[in-house]
Order: C-alpha cells, then structure tokens, then sequence
C-alpha cells in the first residue's frame, strides 16, 4: 500500500473538524441528523447519497462529532491529480482515491482496525435526482458512458468480504490455530488475538444514509458572477454548481441527514448460499485472497463462491439503496413537484388556484399519517401550512413559484395556474438545477411511495371532501400546533419558569358534535394564562343541550409562559378565527362565550366579523384591573422596546408571578410583555364596540378580585347592539363561570335557547317564503 494511506492523517483531521465546526456556525446550512434507531455510531460502512459537492466533507464530520472516531471516505481519484498539495490534504482529511490500487482490501483491513468507511454508491453527483427506472428498479444516468446503469457494488463487496474474513477468523479460532490468528493480527496492526477475535464477533453493519437539501436556490450570487469571469463562459457546469451550491452555504438551508436502520449484512445470504461459502474458507489465509476469488475463480468451488457473493452482493446493494432513497425528508417543495408533475401527465395543466391548494394541504394531511413518510420540519408546523386549507397560498408555495428553476414552467391566468409541458422534459444533466427544479424535486420525492399516493389521491379526491373532513383536519392541525409548541418551549432557558407551573389539565381543544345537533354551534374561548380546560366542564353541559361545541385553545396557552409572552393579541385573533372554521362546518351560525379575555376577544371578534355571528356571552371581561401584577401595559411596552437592544434582557425575559384561583389550568407566571398585548387589545375593543350588532349578554362579579366590576358599565354603555343586557353576580371570586356562581352557566343557556330558537324561526319564515314563490311559479306554469 501506498505510504500516502499509511501516513498517521490525525492531525489534520482534527484540524479539519475544529474548523468545521467554527465555519459551521458562519453557514446558512442548518445540519439536522435524524437517528431514529440511535445506531449511527455503530456503523463500519456508511452509505450517502450525492447532489453537492461539500457534501462529502460533511459525513466525516458528524460520524467523528458523534462518535470520536476517525474515517476513510472514498473520492473521485481525479480530485488528487495535478496538485500533490491538495492530494496530500486529502489523504490528510483520510480521503482514498476511488481507482487506488487495492483499495478495497485496505478499505476492508480499515474496518478491521475500528475505523469507519464512507462511500457514495452512486459514484458521483446526481444533480436531476433520477433514481427510479422505467420498471421502478433503482438507477441512474452517467453524464461520462451517456447511459442509465445500475449503482456501484463496491460498498456491497467491502461489506460481504469484511464479515467472510470475520468468519473466517472465527473458524480459525474454532480449529485452534493459534500461530494464524497472530500473524493475521500482526498484519491488521492489533496488539493481541482478543482484539481480533473481539472484531470478528461483532456484526458488519452498513449505516444507509439520505442527504435531503431544502430549499434548493438557484439565485445569483458573488461565487457564481466570479467563476463565469475566469471561466470567461466557458465551463456552464462550473458555474452551475458554484450557483446552487454556493447558495445552500450561504443562505438558510436545511441539510436533513436521516439514518435509515443497520443492514447486518449476515443476513443477505440463504442458508444454502451459507453451506456453499464455507466450502472454500479452509483455502483463505488473507483478506486479498477474499478479493482474488471473486476477480479470477479457477476452481468449481470458487465459481460457486463468486456466484454466491455476486448474488448476495446485488441483493445488498438493492438493500442498501432502497434505504438510501426512501429516506428522503420530505417537504412542500416535493409535494408540489409531484402535483404538478402528476397534473402535466393527466394533460390537466390548468388547475384552479383553490383546487391546487386545497389538494396541497390534503396531500399534507394524508402524508402525516403515514409512517413511511419523513417530513421536514416544517411540515409538522401548521402555521405553516394553514392557508391552504382555504385555498389560498403559503409563503413557502410562493417562494417556490417564484424560484429560478419553477417559475418559468409556471404561468398564472387570473384564479387558476397553468403549468408548461416542458416541466416533463429531458434537460441537460449538468444545468438541469437552474432550468427545472420542479423536475429535481418530483424526481427525488418518487421513490417515497406513499408520499406520491397521497399527492395523487389528494387531487383525485378534492371534489368529494367535505366542509366536515376539512373541519376534522384542522382540529388535528390544531392539536398539532400545541405539539409544536411545547417542545419549541423546552430549552434549557425555559426550564426555571416552567418548573413553577403546576397547570396539569389537558390543553388540547376539543370538539363535540352531538347528532342532530341545533343550528346555532358555541365557541368558547378561555381566558387569558388559562387553556380550553378552563371551560371544559361547560363546554359538556352545552353539547347536552344539543349545540355543537367547539373549545379553542389560544395561541400561547396551554404550553409555557415563554411561549405566551412570544405571542400578540393578534394571534389570539387568529386562534378564534380558526376555531369559527372549524366550527362553521357543521351549524348556521356560531354563539360565542368568553371568560375574561376570552370575553375582549369574543366581543371584538364580533365587532371585526360579524358574519355567522348569532351572539355574544361575555363574563368578567377586563376592562380595568384590579391585580397589581397586571398593571405593566406602559411599563411593559417600554420594555419591550429596550430588550430588542439588550439581547440578554431579551433572552432572559421578566416575569411576574400572579397567584391563580385554578392552579391545575391556569399559568402561574405572567410575562410583562403580554400585560402590553392586554393593554393594546384594550384599545382595539374600545374603538370597536360600538360595531357589535348582535345580541350580548355580560357576566360581572360584585368583588371580583382581578377585574374592577365598574368597569363593566362603560362595556355595556360603549357596545353598540339595542339588545343587550348585564347580569352582575353577587361574588368575591373572578371565576364565576368556572365555579358557576350566582348561576350564570344557566343564564348563557337560557339565553343561546333564544338566539337558536330565533335563528329556527327566521328558517321557518324562510322556508315558508320559499314554499310559497314555488307553489306561485307552479300555479303560473299551469
């Protein structure tokens, strides 16, 4: 072997991951590793797919980040010609040129020594992401031959021999011939037989792995504009890679590396492919004689082995690669891709709009329940996503429309999309990046097999789903959205405020719709450090009633004091808007019931939308405090604006403890920011009452001890609807409607019974009306 790979490359490889780790922090690459079987660092082959070239820095990276050890990665041999410098440097970082004499023993008494191996089965750069053949068999386009072929076996064969010779080793030991196992130990550079003998009792394992970049950007920047200089617009493949590669480091990216489970590569071979292989152990007295059998057999039981290691060699590389390309971390760019492709192919090219979105977020939805399906991040996140669901856009879909790459095979005509032929097309493999991005991502999305189901189905179906299956999905995004909430409210800052809270009950909004429920649905909103556990129990009385119930959770609530005092007023808004969705599909029109609030929000939801509105039940609602601890709306604003300066202040926060009538569902912390959202929502409602139209009944206590009962006069005199009316409840507590005093649960009730028997007699009056102009119309005819 050459001395280039005997050289000790320690040093530079741990200046290597030093700096890496330095420069990491400077990059817009976010590397994410998913390591669901918490395996990786047991692995001796690693296996990678490859779209970009600084990709191949990355792996040694990680595996000696997560594992201290040291690794050879397989490169182009053409990366060490020309500048025995930067060769040196690569031997240095434990690179091996691919067509190195000998590699694959070297590569094999490597593992044998405890070092990790990494190879690229693909061979080189995929950058169309074509993997999936006419027949759906896994292969890919070589720019040199200008042909598809299937992926390189090398990895396959290091695997299969490294754990014959393991074998080997083992029979040795059982045949007791001590004076082999030395000289084989000697060889491998291993200070005793135990140590050999401890290597050869541990599995081989091959660790398949999926390198999934999102977004893909092919914008112009200072790297590409400097390459097409010197290259005076001769190398557009230098260029191209200059320009999308370059934008993955310098901006945001997302780099999901996700481990799929070890292939113990004992289990590739039959029982029968077994009894054959051990016919010619007894000729083996070296890993080169491993490699020799299967390069020149002579014998009939070396034909037979290289028969049984070529079997077991293909079917591990099948193994191996379908691992690779089905763990793909899915994202929208891909289920766009894919619609769009699938759309193109139906020559149903013109698509409304609405439908596109719709069948978009259904296509989420599906994707989601599915456990061969690995989304990104962002897809887990409904805020995300949440648009669609009306048919109108998000941002992540119009930054993908517009991206160099989609937008020219994207033409808008008024309410609908139209989408060119030419998203089909064959392009230039090495520029296919800039010119057809829909193409690259449809491409790597299509081994993901129920992923391009879901897309499918999602179209197909658009037309059949109903107001209630949306309204179903939604409930789940909005249970989703606590999810996300409260392990993005878990860091290590967070902790010291969330150990104070002692609020346990369940969080997650909840829905009950009873059968042949009434026209008019209530929703009830919660008051503010609460959750919908406040107004659970409530909540059950109306359904008995027969009205369908709907309890939202608002945004912040229900999770951590850090994750409210990141929240506006607005977002509040937002959570009864979404909620109104929900409930909107299964009644007429919706009678909303705040506590708190849950009252301020109620009463100016009611004022900004009044549609579907049938009525309003507002209890202690806060319009002057008496609590100390929430009287910082001017104190608080001022903070806010120096903590956006002072970024320690701003990380640390400041909250200020408020004792709860309910511990087990309200916050115990307060955070000063949120007392300004108080403040600024105050406001709103002030300059919007005198907008409420309908029906409202208010809810005081005499000696609420949180809320000024006086200030529930100007509510009253400032709302602008003739029919309202204000009960006040002889109470010294806030809750009355939690603890239902002075029986104001029975007040609510009674009167949603007059807004529904109101809303029924109006579709009486309506149908009657309706009778009558058909049977007039009828009469006419005749």
């Amino acid at each position: 072997m050459d001395t280039e790979l005997d050289l000790d490359f320690k040093p530079t490889y741990d200046w290597c991951v030093k700096a890496f780790s330095l420069v990491k922090k400077r990059l817009g690459i976010n590397i994410c590793l998913h390591d669901d079987y918490d395996k990786f660092a047991e692995g001796d082959i690693y296996l990678f797919n490859h779209f970009a070239r600084f990709e191949t820095i990355i792996p040694q990276y990680l595996i000696h980040e997560e594992t201290g050890q040291y690794c050879r990665c397989v490169a182009a041999g053409e990366l060490f010609d020309g500048n025995e410098s930067f060769a040196n440097f690569l031997y240095g970082v434990g690179a091996v040129p691919h067509n190195h004499p000998g590699l694959l023993p070297f590569l094999a008494a490597e593992i044998l020594r405890g070092r990790k191996v990494i190879i690229f089965p693909e061979g080189g750069m995929v950058k169309d992401r074509h993997v999936v053949g006419p027949s759906g068999e896994y292969s890919i386009f070589s720019p040199t031959a200008k042909i598809r072929r299937k992926h390189h076996t090398g990895a396959a064969v290091l695997a299969l021999t490294v754990e014959l010779f393991k074998q080997r080793v083992l029979s040795v030991f059982e045949a007791k011939e001590y004076a082999r196992l030395e000289r084989w130990a000697k060889a491998l550079e291993m200070d005793t037989t135990e140590e050999l003998l401890a290597v050869a009792s541990k599995p081989t394992e091959i660790i398949p792995a999926n390198i999934t970049f999102y977004p893909i950007r092919a914008s112009d920047n200072i790297l590409s504009r400097s390459a097409e200089f010197f290259s005076k617009g001769t190398n557009p493949r230098l260029v191209e890679e200059i320009l999308i590669e370059a934008n993955m480091i310098l901006k945001d990216c997302d780099m999901d590396i996700r481990v799929s489970k070890p292939l113990d590569v004992r289990h590739v071979w039959k029982w029968w492919e077994k009894r054959l292989l051990s016919r010619v152990f007894n000729q083996i007295n070296s890993l080169d004689d491993f490699f020799k059998l299967s390069h020149a057999p002579d014998t009939l039981n070396e034909k037979i082995f290289k028969l049984c290691s070529s079997r077991g060699t293909n079917r591990l590389r099948d193994y191996y690669m379908d691992a690779i390309y089905t763990g793909v971390t899915v994202n929208l760019y891909h289920l766009a891709s894919s619609l769009i492709r699938y759309l193109v192919l139906k020559k149903e090219a013109r698509i409304s709009k609405r439908n596109f979105h719709r069948a978009l977020y259904l296509a989420i939805k599906s994707c989601q329940q599915k456990t061969d399906v690995h989304l990104h991040r962002s897809l887990t996140k409904p805020e995300n996503y949440w648009s669609l669901n009306k048919g109108n856009s998000c941002d992540a879909l119009v930054k993908y429309m517009s991206a160099e790459g989609c937008v020219e095979h994207i033409k808008e005509d008024g309410d609908y999309y139209l989408f060119d032929e030419t998203v089909l097309e064959i392009t230039s493999f090495n520029t296919v990046r800039l010119e057809n991005l829909i193409r690259v991502y449809a491409n790597e999305v299509m081994p993901i097999k129920e992923a391009v189901i879901s897309v499918e189905e999602a179209y197909e179906s658009i037309g059949d789903v109903g107001q209630s299956a949306f309204a179903l999905h939604l409930l789940d995004d909005e249970n989703l959205s606590l999810d996300c909430d409260r392990k993005t409210y878990t860091k290590p800052h967070h902790i010291e405020i969330n150990l104070k809270e002692t609020a346990c009950a369940p969080a997650e909004p909840y829905l009950i719709v009873p059968e042949n429920c009434r026209k008019t649905g209530v929703l009830l909103v919660h008051g503010l450090l609460a959750s919908p556990a406040e107004l659970y129990e409530f909540g059950r009385e109306i359904s008995e009633q027969g009205y369908a119930v709907m309890g939202i959770r608002l945004k912040g609530h229900g999770t951590s004091p850090w994750d409210l005092r990141d929240r506006h007023w607005q977002d509040w808004m937002d959570s009864i808007g979404r909620g109104r969705q929900i409930l909107s599909a299964f009644v007429d029109d919706i009678s909303l019931v705040g506590f708190a609030t849950g009252g301020t929000l109620s009463l100016l939801e009611a004022a900004q939308n009044p549609d579907g509105i049938s009525s309003v039940s507002a209890v202690s609602v806060p319009w002057q405090f008496k609590t100390s601890n929430l009287l910082f709306a001017h104190l608080a604003h001022g903070f806010e604006r120096l903590s956006s300066w002072v970024p320690t202040l701003e990380e640390k926060g400041v909250f200020k403890e408020h004792p709860s009538e309910n511990p087990e569902v309200n916050y115990r912390s307060v955070p000063v920011r949120t007392t300004y959202e108080l403040h600024q929502l105050h406001e709103q409602l002030r300059d919007s009452l005198a907008k409420v139209s309908c029906p409202v009944k208010l809810f005081q206590g005499i000696e609420d001890p949180v809320v000024d009962a006086k200030g529930i006069n100007e509510v009253f005199d400032l709302i602008g609807t003739k029919d309202k009316e204000l009960i006040m409840v002889e109470s010294e507590k806030h809750g009355i409607l939690y603890e239902n005093i002075g029986n104001c649960r029975q007040g609510i009730l009674g009167f949603l019974e007059t807004i529904d028997q109101k809303a029924v007699n109006q579709q009486e009056v309506i149908q009657k009306e309706q009778s009558e102009d058909r049977l007039y119309e009828e009469g006419g005819i005749g």
